[in-house]
């Protein structure tokens, strides 16, 4: 595989992620009271959807700081690292929510009914993603992969997530912006992360289009 392609598919991984989790926002706000099962599971199954784009999408980003910069390897490392970890901790929690929703036998509303999830997608969520942002941004600037601001948005963007850290001490009513699992440390920060993420791939794949066979080394796979 050589840049080009590496480009164009994490590209390609990462848009398919966003554009999935933009999809699946929405349908979190479409009911006042415990909603459906139809709309809980769909909602999760896209998310599902999205996380194993997003795995895909960690991926080719840590190879991409492996082949143009491999004194900065270390750097991609920890932004898979902390990518597979914040995609598994969110399957989890997507797997909890699915299992009470199938098991009850009346709708409820798995983001205050299933305690466990939480902190999950909550502080521990908003710590990974600081964690993968701050990676991210580091890997761009020192591998000169994409454009500035792509770095700066995911600096910016860590910085907002580590702000929610601490979350967890202000209550569990999704309502509340600031609650354990409110609509500001979750929802918000979601919808955000999808645009950043659709932005940085429609970047990735767009600078394939500025290399060439000749300039860009080869990758041995």
């Amino acid at each position: 595989m050589n840049d080009i392609l590496a480009r164009r598919l994490t590209g390609l991984a990462g848009t398919a992620a966003a554009v999935c989790f933009i999809v699946e926002v929405p349908l979190y706000f479409l009911y006042s009271g415990p909603p459906p099962d139809a709309n809980v599971l769909a909602r999760l199954l896209i998310g599902i959807v999205a996380l194993g784009a997003l795995i895909l999408f960690v991926t080719g980003f840590r190879e991409l700081v492996k082949q143009v910069a491999p004194a900065h390897e270390w750097v991609g490392t920890i932004a898979f690292a902390t990518g597979l970890v914040y995609a598994t901790v969110t399957l989890v929690s997507s797997g909890l929510e699915a299992g009470a929703v199938i098991a009850a036998d009346h709708p409820i509303d798995p983001t205050i009914t299933v305690s466990g999830t939480y902190i999950l997608y909550g502080s521990i969520g908003r710590l990974l993603l600081a964690l993968f942002l701050t990676a991210v941004g580091h890997g761009i600037t020192r591998a000169r992969l994409l454009p500035r601001w792509t770095a700066r948005s995911a600096y910016v963007l860590a910085a907002v997530n580590l702000a929610f850290v601490p979350s967890l001490f202000f209550g569990n009513t999704p309502a509340h912006f600031y609650a354990a699992n409110g609509w500001g440390s979750t929802a918000l920060m979601g919808a955000l992360l999808s645009y950043w993420l659709l932005a940085v791939s429609v970047a990735t794949y767009r600078s394939a289009a500025r290399r060439t066979p000749a300039t860009a080394p080869a990758l041995q796979s």
